[in-house]
């Protein structure tokens, strides 16, 4: 990383223009208290341990959402649920590096698609706001429920009393708390991405804070369609240079879809990032 491009990055960190995206990467050093074996969070890791360690067939083992759907075409939805509760909402882990260096700046917007509840610890003893992100239900045309934090519960509200001078944690694929709610199955993904694209998915106020915004993707792939999509619908109306990806060795896929949404690759992992900082 260039010493210009990373200035330019952490300057846009600190004033809020560049928004920090977190993929399961970004867990790569938070461990089971218990047990000492990481934290499942990557594609492959979660589906080992939704189907207790042992590997599925070749199609399945492909993508989470495939594998889940296949779970809970067997043993229903809740099943999913269940098992992600469990493993977030459950088991004590560690303090994941990322989530430390956030927890002490705490930006006033974060992304963060994965399950677990670090990210909200993080801001635990203050006032934000919490978007999380739901999939085929009847009650409501949108895909998403808004919970505004006092400082020690958390309490759903309506879009119109959003508090935008908050800091604001979008987590779009669900968590176990207040709520336990996953997009974790083929057919949640389909659903909250059709609806993602046709604008139910996030709430009004966030379309209007995200124009024009840079996005820095830690510890996320770009190789699957389903979370390719979710971000590039999630960041729409980011400035044409949408940002950077930490990565160290993008495969040719990554780099065609970095090259065509206006990613740039920067060959550098999260650890040095955090040593740098």
């Amino acid at each position: 990383m260039s010493t210009a491009v990373f200035s330019e990055i952490l300057t846009g960190l600190y004033e809020n223009q560049v928004v920090p995206y977190l993929g399961p990467g970004v867990l790569f050093d938070a461990k089971n208290k218990a047990t000492g074996l990481p934290m499942p969070a990557d594609s492959e890791s979660l589906i080992l341990a939704m189907n207790n360690g042992k590997p599925m067939a070749a199609k399945l083992m492909y993508e989470f959402p495939r594998a889940a759907m296949n779970q809970e075409l067997k043993k229903g939805r809740q099943f999913l649920g269940q098992f992600l509760t469990r493993l977030y909402g459950e088991t004590e882990w560690t303090r994941a590096a990322v989530h430390d260096w956030l927890a002490v700046w705490k930006p006033s917007y974060v992304i963060d698609i994965n399950r677990d509840t670090q990210l909200q610890d993080s801001y635990a003893d203050e006032e934000h706001t919490l978007i999380v992100g739901v999939a085929r239900i009847t009650a409501s045309a949108f895909r998403y429920i808004i919970y505004h934090y006092d400082g020690s519960e958390y309490f759903a509200i309506p879009q119109e009393q959003v508090d935008t001078r908050l800091p604001i944690l979008f987590k779009p694929m669900g968590t176990p708390k207040p709520e336990a709610n996953y997009i974790a199955s083929d057919a949640d993904y389909v659903d909250y991405i059709t609806e993602l694209m046709g604008g139910f998915a996030i709430p009004e106020f966030l379309k209007d804070l995200r124009k024009d915004k840079k996005y820095l993707l830690l510890g996320m792939p770009l190789n699957r369609d389903s979370e390719r999509m979710v971000m590039s619908d999630i960041t729409y109306g980011s400035s044409p240079a949408k940002g950077w990806v930490l990565n160290k060795n993008p495969t040719p896929k990554e780099q065609r879809f970095c090259k065509k949404v206006g990613l740039e690759i920067i060959a550098a992992d999260i650890e040095e990032l955090l040593a740098a900082v």
